[in-house]
């Protein structure tokens, strides 16, 4: 059965194909690496498998788990995660699932990445942006958080600030994945200002190579807003939407 990379691909993932094809069997059968294929041993063959032609392919959870084992790039490990949620391509829980079940052995990034995809973080700019604020000594804001005013369901930012009233938003066209995911972009923002949410746009070029004027930006609009009525908003975090 095929798993990782090449199975991403036929699940229509965009993955870039591997030199090497790595291929699930069971531990008792006595083969060995050839060529191309390179065969994992495991004791948790998937019971069930999408067929094309003679070939075989592990489910998504599953072929993100043998995939990602053997990366050693945390950020190549949150592009592919958070692609296969963001993609629907499988559930968090079937991530979870595979992480506890599967081999502990350079799992270790695996499981920091799905750590923040449960915190509510769904891309790989979003996890940079959580980890330039850990490191800058401001407050923590909540990920993916929803806001609604009644029953109305305002916007979920990628990052927001209930207490001052401030969004983050992280433009990003690798995870507008729709044509028409701009447009909703500029309503989201439009409504949020709407109900006088402050809006901070950040790119991740910005995330990642001018991190003290993204800092700097967010520091400045959090001591501006201190002091000022709360907005009569409810928040809904991630994990319980």
């Amino acid at each position: 059965m095929l798993t990782g990379i090449s199975a991403l691909a036929y699940h229509r993932m965009r993955v870039e194909l591997p030199e090497r094809v790595d291929v699930l069997v069971p531990v008792t059968r006595q083969r060995r690496d050839a060529d191309f294929v390179r065969l994992l041993r495991t004791r948790r063959m998937p019971a069930e498998a999408d067929q094309w032609m003679h070939l075989r392919f592990a489910p998504v959870a599953r072929a993100v788990g043998d995939a990602v084992r053997g990366m050693t790039s945390l950020r190549d490990v949150r592009a592919l995660v958070a692609s296969a949620v963001q993609r629907r391509k499988c559930e968090l829980g079937d991530l979870v699932n595979e992480l506890s079940e599967g081999p502990s052995r350079h799992s270790a990034l695996f499981r920091e990445t799905l750590a923040e995809v449960v915190d509510g973080v769904r891309s790989v700019a979003e996890a940079e942006l959580r980890e330039l604020l850990q490191r800058s000594g401001l407050e923590m804001p909540l990920f993916n958080a929803a806001i609604y005013d009644g029953d109305r369901h305002v916007a979920t930012p990628d990052a927001w600030y209930p207490e001052y009233g401030i969004a983050i938003e992280v433009d990003s066209r690798e995870w507008h994945l729709e044509p028409d995911d701009h447009m909703k972009t500029l309503q989201r923002g439009n409504r949020m200002q709407a109900y006088l949410i402050n809006v901070l746009r950040f790119t991740p070029n910005e995330i990642r190579n001018q991190p003290q004027k993204v800092i700097a930006a967010i520091r400045d609009a959090v001591q501006r807003a201190r002091g000022r009525p709360k907005l009569s908003l409810t928040t809904v975090p991630a994990d319980t939407k």
